[in-house]
């Protein structure tokens, strides 16, 4: 048994195609198929289950390929360890984070990490959590940025920030005339949230329990519809300053609007108010804690600066 084969094993559960799978290996198929069959032949059992149409990871080998990631992940501590003085932070780090964090707060998080440490570039991904999850679990990514709760086998999370939620309207809106509203009082609007599978849909309607009817009778069809779904924040955006109706936003995507005042509105909730917690998670075998710590710290530092600029009389003004 070899870590080449390990390699291979572990790329071909992946991609479950021998091609693709010998493609990312930089091999030819054949010495990748050959690989896959000694391991199996060594160990005495199959890994996969092949036919001429598919390639599925027996349940066995689920196991093994998981247990084959792992040392995979310790080789590289090993390296890292055998390299005393290495420098963590020259070489490139790959973070992912939710669509409805990413566009948010990279923009300040990538100045504040250049600052930090310029010779680490970041390679950067936006997606959904299931798929953020799949790709950290497989070291396609090194850390990704969440909302809590996410749990995760061997996957540490560390809370970053509290971000609170906010009332995005038109201008002209009646309850722009409130200092704040309540989610009773958003349940009898016309409603803009992002559609089933966005984890921020999810969060709003668990802080905003009013707003459940309202979907629900959306769904039933025995009233006019009071939810209308969305792609991403940003088409919500457009769609509230059409005037189509009103929507709940996180306070960095209120912030971060381009509209001018006399078109879009953004008001507070009432206590309680609802909000979210942003994470960063990445595996426990991870061999390089120090870049993990200072993407957290300018993770942190990114939400001082978004805080100063949110609080100041202009920003309030214009809110």
């Amino acid at each position: 048994m070899t870590l080449t084969e390990l390699r291979y094993v572990v790329t071909l559960a992946r991609e479950r195609h021998f091609g693709r799978a010998a493609e990312r290996c930089h091999v030819s198929q054949p010495t990748l198929s050959v690989a896959v069959k000694k391991l199996e032949d060594e160990l005495g059992i199959p890994l996969f289950e092949r036919s001429k149409s598919s390639i599925r990871v027996t349940e066995t080998g689920q196991r093994i390929i998981e247990q084959a990631q792992r040392v995979l992940d310790q080789v590289g501590v090993i390296k890292d360890m055998a390299q005393d003085g290495k420098n963590q932070l020259n070489s490139p780090l790959r973070v992912g984070a939710i669509y409805t964090i990413g566009p948010y707060l990279f923009p300040h998080l990538l100045p504040e990490l250049r600052r930090a440490a310029p010779e680490m570039p970041l390679f950067i991904e936006e997606n959904y959590t299931a798929s953020l999850r799949q790709k950290l679990r497989h070291s396609e990514l090194d850390a990704i940025i969440i909302a809590l709760p996410f749990e995760e086998p061997e996957v540490v999370t560390l809370p970053l920030y509290d971000e609170p939620f906010v009332v995005l309207l038109p201008a002209g809106h009646p309850l722009t005339a409130k200092d704040s509203l309540t989610a009773e009082e958003l349940a009898k609007e016309q409603l803009l949230l992002l559609g089933p599978g966005h984890c921020f849909r999810d969060q709003v309607l668990e802080s905003c329990p009013p707003l459940v009817e309202a979907v629900t009778r959306n769904a039933g069809a025995t009233a006019p519809a009071l939810v209308t779904e969305g792609s991403s924040l940003e088409t919500i955006r457009h769609m509230v300053a059409s005037g189509l109706g009103i929507t709940v936003l996180p306070l960095s995507a209120a912030t971060a609007m381009q509209y001018h005042e006399d078109i879009l509105a953004v008001r507070p909730f009432a206590a309680p108010v609802p909000f979210r917690t942003v994470a960063l998670a990445w595996r426990v075998t991870f061999p390089r804690p120090k870049a993990i710590d200072v993407l957290s710290l300018a993770a942190s530092q990114c939400r001082v600066i978004e805080k100063a600029r949110t609080d100041s009389p202009a920003a309030a003004a214009s809110a």
